[in-house]
């Protein structure tokens, strides 16, 4: 244990994702207790926009208080190897679930819906969006899931806008808003939402896979497929694939219907949408 790397007061002693300009490791705190700290790779370490990009993540997942969100525990962001140390969240990403496995369960699919939409609900009353929540950012124990990886979160009605061509998200679950270049949204969350439980219920993008042009064309067509998807899981989500942004309800929203549906089978449909 001793030859292990130390990064501020905690020990690595794994990696466990990597991204374009960090690494995630398995930590331990002075405690004992596991971690997860994600470090800036040595070449981005100086570089004054990885800083601030990673000064945001920590603003952003600062605010949020939910157990369907990973927790963020400290950070050092003006040192020389800036870094965020978040609980570590045991269990198998959503995406690599579904892979090994195949599709979730019908009779699960309830829990592990309302739990990813009560997660998302606190991030956005928060006043935060997450802006990158697709099956790879969901972790999965037992139906418990749990959010993960703010990385490109900001707080909502920030001024930052992207443009026609630039794609920041995962592109299998961007929103068609986003696709045009317009201000990312609460919606723009629950349309990822949707689709990533869709994948969940059917084991393939609801978009289809192949070269980015091509899913993005369907996601502006709208033609998700949704075959096999059970109900009432298949009505929740044409709702939040709504192509119109302001007809989607809010996950708060979603979180009740399911719970409602969870209990008296019908009672959600009788409730007023709110988007």
């Amino acid at each position: 244990m001793g030859t292990h790397r130390r990064l501020g007061g905690y020990r690595l002693l794994d990696e466990i994702g990597r991204g374009s300009t960090a690494v995630v490791h398995l930590g331990m705190d002075s405690a004992g207790r596991e971690v997860a700290v994600k470090e800036l790779s040595p070449e981005f370490a100086a570089d004054p926009e990885a800083r601030q990009r990673l000064a945001r993540e920590v603003s952003a997942q600062s605010r949020v208080r939910s157990p369907h969100v990973a927790r963020l525990l400290d950070a050092d962001v003006t040192g020389e190897r800036p870094y965020v140390v978040t609980q570590y969240v045991p269990g198998c990403a959503l995406g690599d679930l579904v892979e090994a496995y195949g599709p979730v369960e019908a009779r699960r699919l309830p829990r592990l819906a309302r739990g990813m939409a009560l997660g998302l609900a606190a991030v956005h009353d928060a006043g935060v969006l997450h802006r990158d929540l697709s099956p790879h950012n969901v972790i999965v124990l037992g139906d418990r899931p749990t959010l993960v990886d703010f990385g490109i979160a900001h707080p909502a009605g920030a001024d930052q806008v992207t443009r026609p061509g630039m794609v920041i998200g995962t592109p299998a679950y961007l929103a068609p808003e986003l696709i045009e270049g317009r201000r990312p949204t609460r919606a723009s969350d629950v349309f990822a939402w949707a689709a990533t439980l869709a994948y969940a219920a059917t084991g393939r993008p609801p978009f289809g896979r192949g070269s980015l042009h091509g899913v993005c064309f369907r996601i502006l067509r709208g033609q998700a497929d949704l075959d096999g998807l059970p109900e009432p899981t298949a009505e929740l989500v044409r709702l939040g694939l709504r192509r119109d942004p302001a007809e989607r309800p809010t996950a708060r929203w979603f979180a009740g219907a399911l719970a409602a549906w969870g209990t008296a089978p019908g009672a959600a449909r009788s409730r007023t949408l709110v988007a």
